[in-house]
């Protein structure tokens, strides 16, 4: 590993606070010795870090793990490691460190003879300028997108929720997408497959890269969300991973699939399965996400923003279901290629990307795994546009809905949290709960410019 190092003059140390957010210091070459992978670097204060310690116990230590060693591509001889992060003295991993719960997934399934391969699918806009006023009462913030019908003045510009597979002169993010995808691959190993404009109008894209397993997939996915940042800040623009930044269209959401192996073969495979070709392992696993789902949004959708895309209309599932090929499920069982083994996998839609990708990615298959445990059947599909039916219908056939607001979400997970040990610590789940209640608590203060258009005359 050492031998990389020769390359690069400084190496930046990455780490990911219990909120998702990416933090990192810079150390010179030299001081990334055999003894730092094996002992750390004494270089974080956990009282500046969200959810780790308090100010009088703040002193962290950072742990690079070699496998996820980078050049980095905007910054002269730099490259990076992400990092675990460990208690000083005692050799003892930090137990709100949100790595270590999709690690400690890892080793839960590998002690029941299973292997998970994971795959998402982020979401996210860019956009040409983002302009938040932020004065005492944060009232208001613009965006300004060279694909909004507002702003083009030669005749070029897609109508509203419009924008799925536009081609040139529509399709104006195009060469972002092409210099993104190209540096994952080039310089982060990340197998980019398909990268595409979506549905909403204005600067709304999609990258997908090949699964694998769960820690890997949440470095990948946190490497990729700050490649689209640094990317997009480069040529002039702005990246947002907010669920609904534009009223009116479309939010993004991170479609996470899953499947779990055992002895080289998909447990999720029944060829004998007259419905979609699955083993009874996967049914009691989408029961698992359906019995969770309320709870589990408070993991998977973890922002008051997050619950402005869970409407209906929208394509984000808002109702807790599952079906086959029903994009306004739940839970879907892609079918693109009908039988074939190695493709069987579960899609769990209602995430969205400002999730923390360790957490997120942990907790929906460990909600899958309790089903599992416990043979929680998921009941029937339901294979109708879940949106276009009635209250009393959704009522009849007992489909629930997914929690109205993040408030909502903390109580569900509160009481229904049970399921997540042992990927997450009693001290995770509480410092979380605590840290959102806080947050919601916050915004909830604040009236946005909608309340003033609708009530100020009232």
């Amino acid at each position: 590993m050492l031998e990389s190092l020769r390359n690069v003059e400084w190496v930046d140390l990455q780490v990911t606070d219990l909120l998702g957010v990416f933090h990192h210091v810079t150390v010179h070459r030299s001081m990334i010795t055999e003894e730092v992978f094996r002992r750390g670097i004494g270089k974080l204060d956990g009282s500046s870090v969200h959810g780790f310690k308090g100010i009088e116990e703040s002193d962290l230590v950072l742990r690079p793990v070699a496998e996820t060693w980078a050049k980095l591509p905007w910054f002269e001889s730099t490259g990076r490691f992400i990092c675990m992060v460990y208690e000083p003295g005692n050799g003892r991993r930090l137990s709100r460190d949100p790595r270590l719960a999709a690690e400690n997934l890892e080793n839960l399934l590998k002690g029941q003879g299973y292997s998970a391969l994971v795959a998402v699918e982020p979401e996210f806009f860019v956009f040409d300028r983002i302009d938040v006023r932020i004065d005492q009462g944060f009232q208001a913030y613009r965006v300004e997108s060279s694909e909004a019908p507002w702003s083009d003045n030669r005749g070029v510009f897609m109508r509203p929720k419009e924008g799925y597979y536009p081609t040139p002169p529509q399709d104006k993010t195009f060469e972002y997408r092409l210099r993104l995808g190209g540096l994952l691959r080039k310089w982060f190993g990340i197998e980019v497959q398909v990268a595409h404009h979506e549905v909403a109008t204005a600067g709304q894209m999609e990258v997908n890269f090949e699964p694998r397993g769960p820690v890997e997939t949440a470095d990948r996915l946190q490497t990729f969300k700050y490649a689209a940042r640094v990317t997009a800040y480069k040529m002039g623009l702005t990246a947002t991973f907010m669920p609904k930044p534009i009223p009116g269209d479309n939010g993004s959401g991170l479609h996470i699939h899953m499947s779990l192996w055992k002895g080289g073969e998909n447990v999720f495979y029944d060829e004998d399965d007259p419905y979609a070709e699955l083993s009874q392992e996967a049914r009691y696993f989408i029961g698992g996400l359906l019995e969770h789902a309320r709870s589990l949004a408070a993991i998977t959708n973890p922002t008051v923003n997050s619950y402005r895309r869970l409407v209906p209309g929208f394509e984000a599932p808002v109702y807790i279901a599952w079906s086959r090929r029903n994009r306004s499920a739940m839970v879907r069982i892609p079918y693109y290629y009908g039988a074939a083994p190695s493709s069987k996998r579960v899609e769990f839609r209602s995430p969205d990307p400002s999730s923390n990708p360790y957490l997120a990615v942990t907790a929906s298959i460990m909600a899958g795994l309790d089903g599992i445990k416990r043979k929680i059947e998921p009941g029937d599909p339901v294979d109708r546009n879940l949106y276009a039916m009635s209250p009393g219908e959704r009522r009849r056939l007992g489909i629930k809905q997914l929690p109205r607001s993040l408030w909502e979400a903390l109580d569900e997970l509160e009481s229904d949290s049970s399921w997540l040990r042992p990927a997450f610590t009693k001290d995770m789940v509480e410092t979380y709960i605590e840290m959102k209640r806080e947050e919601a608590r916050k915004l909830a203060g604040i009236p946005s410019p909608a309340e003033a258009y609708y009530y100020l005359s009232a």
